[in-house]
């Protein structure tokens, strides 16, 4: 998890910290993956999202989101400090810009659960990040993970694969692609990128 802004120091080395982005349709693995790479990357931080909608049950804040009023978000529209933000059933979404330079200055690794309106945003203001898109082995299995959770409603799950199609056509944009067709296979490709950027900055 970032720290809150402010404060952070340059890294003493003068290196730039990464920023991995991970897009997925919703079914693909994509929650799965993420706790795998941070669980086995401790020192890898993990950029959580700003948004002004209420906390659900159990979630807490500045873990599962920063919860913040529609004002301050707007005004932060205004002053340009979202790296990415949008507006979804009412209530805005965001990644801090600010956050994000200063663990870069201070060397520090990020990692982004981000969809893919959010990743071409943030490649805007961060060209070098290193996006990672996450593919279903078909749609056909991934309607079957959809409802095998049993969470959605048929119309809600018809509505996520109609969102898949098109995320799925928007993975050419992305530098990796990791098809979750076997969960450990996947997790090795995964942390095989996340080293490779890493090792080779340190080098």
């Amino acid at each position: 998890m970032l720290a809150p802004a402010g404060g952070l120091p340059r890294h003493p080395s003068g290196r730039s910290g990464e920023l991995f982005i991970i897009s997925a349709p919703s079914g693909a693995g994509k929650t799965t993956l993420r706790q795998a790479a941070l669980t086995r990357l401790p020192d890898l931080s993990y950029s959580v999202s700003f948004t002004t909608r209420p906390p659900r049950t159990g979630e807490r804040n500045g873990y599962d989101y920063t919860f913040i009023s529609a004002d301050e978000f707007e005004a932060g529209i205004r002053d340009e400090r979202w790296a990415e933000w949008a507006r979804v059933h009412s209530h805005y979404y965001g990644t801090s810009a600010k956050v994000l330079e200063q663990a870069r200055a201070a060397g520090r690794d990020v990692l982004l659960d981000i969809d893919v309106q959010g990743a071409q945003q943030i490649c805007r203001r961060f060209p070098e990040s290193v996006t990672i898109f996450i593919m279903p082995p078909s749609l056909e299995v991934l309607e079957q993970r959809l409802r095998a959770r049993g969470t959605d409603r048929p119309e809600t799950i018809e509505v996520r694969l109609r969102n898949a199609r098109h995320e799925m056509d928007q993975r050419h944009g992305y530098r990796h692609v990791i098809v979750n067709d076997d969960l450990d296979t996947a997790i090795e490709a995964l942390m095989a990128i996340l080293n490779s950027y890493r090792s080779t900055r340190e080098n």
